[in-house]
């Protein structure tokens, strides 16, 4: 109960932060976003290849720390590497995810779906210089999804244990009703609407991205 409790409450600050204000935060969280990245493609990538659960081998672990640790350092020393690492993990967790929830959760076809997912997320936040917009719509996209998992932790409609099997945030939210799905749109079409208003005039760039670390 308590580690639900710790879920519920983690997920939904930082559902909220990164919904709305996810922008702002993204020149901190960066590195920090880049390692958990990693380390879910790292990880995620055995378990499409060979079917065993999420961290379920001592061998995902390992690949998740290794890649989470070297997106991480891309990230801190290369912005535009963070942004489409970034950018291609979403994508690469969207397409898991749905194809999850149409009941293909492993095997080559999905390895191959998600990974062409993933570069053609990476290749268009970097083809087109739309990295400020692809920062406000994964940010907002990833608050709204743990958001909805905060309730339905709560609910009891999702588990710790759901989502460790399905690997994937995503997954479970579709997986329950398709109804989620509406209410996930909603949420983040608003981030991503009141961060745009707020962020009209506002944006970072690489420098500023290099002196706020140091």
């Amino acid at each position: 109960f308590l580690a639900t409790l710790l879920a519920v409450a983690l997920a939904l600050l930082l559902g909220l932060g990164f919904c709305f204000w996810g922008y702002r935060f993204f020149l901190v969280f960066l590195p920090v976003l880049g390692f958990f990245a990693g380390f879910w493609i790292g990880a995620q990538t055995l378990t499409l290849i060979f079917g065993d659960g999420f961290l379920a081998t001592g061998a995902s672990w390992l690949a998740g720390f290794i890649v989470g640790l070297v997106v991480a350092l891309l990230s801190y020393f290369f912005y535009l590497a963070g942004v489409a690492i970034l950018a291609g993990a979403m994508g690469a967790a969207l397409a898991g995810g749905v194809m999850a929830a149409v009941g293909l959760d492993s095997g080559i076809l999905v390895f191959i779906v998600s990974l062409a997912a993933a570069v053609i997320a990476a290749v268009l936040a970097l083809r087109y210089n739309l990295q400020k917009y692809v920062i406000i719509f994964l940010t907002a996209i990833g608050g709204a999804n743990a958001i909805l998992l905060s309730v339905l932790l709560v609910l009891g409609r999702v588990s710790l244990e759901n989502l460790q099997k399905a690997g994937t945030a995503i997954a479970p939210v579709l997986q329950d009703s398709w109804f989620w799905l509406v209410v996930w749109i909603i949420i983040a079409a608003a981030g991503i609407v009141f961060q745009l208003r707020h962020n009209r005039t506002y944006e970072f760039w690489k420098e500023d991205y290099v002196q706020g670390w140091g």
